[in-house]
């Protein structure tokens, strides 16, 4: 093994998203520690510009090869030869085969990191991804999980053992999000001192559901002619979502950001926090949301209601526009009462979720699994 030990993280996509921004923190406070390399499957590293220091630049990476089945483990297995990483580290559904490639013909040791579910697996897994994971992460060094709700699923339904299963919630730089906003920002995106904004921070995929939102707000919009929805994100569904807007004549008080390097510069403007995903497991922007001292209005997903603190857990509630539309109202009619939830919301995230005590638990799990293998 190298002296600097060579770590490869293999994700479906490199796009910026709750994991990818995870592993960039990473990679930018301990750069010293390990050698890092990025492989998306399809090509796509958006979140890349985000890291001070990688290992592979962009123009080098290759795409992953059009394949499935026994072509696709064979591929993979190619590629790690090629890499000959001292430590494979995989993510979520979208990067099985090269679980199931070192499986086969073992080169590294690998920890695998499941972050949540597709769409189509909102409800239940799929018999045949469930009966495949339990194969390929049995035969991992470690099983990494962010919330309680998929360390369950881990024990029952993979059947990973104790010794190889870790729990690690999310953390982020708390006092990052403890900011004023970004006033030049605001007035570029039409925003005034006086609009009341509901914001939220996603990835425009379809499990994200940011339409229910848009759909809950336009219920709210009419009695709060001040307020104002702001998303920041991007994806393949930015397109139909500005369509949306425009069929109900909300263009003019929902406003997209696009990506943002620095999201802490408009979040802080928020009056409220929205989430509106038919599935998570423990997003990042909701711990974002509580450092910078918001409530939050979320569909009842994943361990949001967990993570949020007693006085906001009441505003968690069923997967449906109405119900993010009574929750909004209710904190709009009572903005003292938003912002004692608030407060206590970034009391917990700073106890609970900061960015060192996270980055220390991958660091002991990375080393500790390096040491084993050395023997």
């Amino acid at each position: 093994m190298s002296v600097k030990p060579r770590i490869l993280h293999v994700f479906p996509s490199f796009e910026v998203g709750g994991a990818q921004r995870r592993l960039v923190s990473l990679i930018n406070r301990r750069q010293g520690r390990f050698t890092h390399s990025v492989f998306a499957m399809n090509g796509c590293y958006d979140a890349l510009s985000l890291i001070r220091d990688v290992a592979i630049p962009k123009e080098e990476l290759p795409r992953f090869p059009d394949k499935s089945g026994l072509s696709a483990i064979r591929a993979c297995s190619k590629l790690i030869k090629e890499y000959t990483p001292d430590l494979l580290i995989t993510y979520n559904w979208g990067s099985v085969e090269w679980a199931l490639s070192n499986l086969l013909n073992k080169k590294c040791p690998s920890v695998h990191i499941q972050d949540g579910f597709g769409p189509d697996e909102q409800t239940r897994e799929k018999l045949h991804r469930k009966l495949t994971r339990m194969i390929a992460y049995q035969a991992c060094d470690g099983v990494v999980v962010p919330s309680h709700t998929l360390e369950t699923i881990a024990r029952r339904s993979w059947h990973i053992r104790s010794r190889k299963l870790h729990y690690i919630p999310n953390g982020i730089d708390v006092e990052r999000f403890i900011c004023p906003p970004d006033r030049a920002l605001m007035a570029k995106l039409g925003l005034e001192n006086d609009h009341r904004i509901i914001g939220t921070v996603a990835a425009l995929r379809p499990e994200k559901n940011v339409g229910r939102l848009i759909e809950a707000f336009a219920q709210v919009s009419e009695l709060y002619p001040k307020a104002r929805l702001v998303i920041v994100g991007d994806g393949i569904g930015m397109k139909p979502l500005k369509m949306l807007t425009e069929r109900i004549g909300l263009y003019d008080k929902v406003i997209f950001t696009g990506n943002l390097d620095k999201p802490e510069n408009i979040v802080s403007a928020f009056e409220i926090f929205a989430l509106s995903s038919d599935t998570e497991q423990m997003p990042l922007s909701v711990i974002e949301a509580m450092s910078a001292g918001l409530p939050i209005v979320s569909t009842d997903v994943g361990d949001v209601a967990e993570m949020v603190s007693s006085q906001n857990a009441p505003y968690v509630q069923e997967i449906s526009a109405g119900a993010l539309a009574r929750n909004l109202s209710a904190l709009l009619n009572r903005p003292e009462s938003g912002k004692r939830i608030g407060a206590s919301n970034q009391a917990k995230a700073k106890h609970d979720f900061s960015l060192e005590g996270m980055i220390d638990a991958y660091d002991v799990l990375f080393m500790d699994i390096l040491a084993k293998n050395r023997k």
